[in-house]
């Protein structure tokens, strides 16, 4: 298991990716994509090597990422973790006592696999497992 990724909450994508780019010198994936699911707009901030981060913006005020920001304000979101067998990974937190969000892994960002831990449960850190397509 090795960290996938941050993802960081944003009202804007466009006013925060100056930072990242031109402020820390990371190079982005060319194209910001729409999760319609989860109602998000996401930008890919590469990290060598095999990192990265989601800049996150809510594309309505009822999305997981629109009421984290009314609630909390823009800031760090969850850490991701990638994992070979997502449906495997799930099993086994559910077996050591942990409860996913979701009862089955979801469609995420870039044809991924995933599930989140509830930051209850993770000492206040939102936990996502990711597993990436073949």
């Amino acid at each position: 298991m090795k960290l996938d990724h941050i993802g960081i909450a944003v009202k804007s994508i466009a006013e925060a990716r100056g930072f990242y780019e031109q402020g820390l010198g990371l190079k982005s994936e060319p194209e910001i994509e729409e999760v319609a699911g989860e109602k998000v707009l996401v930008l890919k901030l590469v990290l060598p090597p095999g990192s990265h981060i989601e800049l996150l913006e809510p594309t309505s005020p009822d999305s997981a990422i629109g009421k984290f920001i009314e609630k909390r304000g823009p800031g760090m979101h969850h850490l991701c973790y990638a994992v070979d067998d997502i449906d495997a990974a799930t099993k086994r937190m559910i077996q050591e006592g942990f409860e996913p969000l979701w009862p089955e892994p979801h469609d995420g960002a870039g044809g991924c696999r995933v599930n989140f831990f509830h930051p209850k449960q993770s000492h206040g850190v939102l936990t996502e497992l990711s597993q990436r397509p073949n």
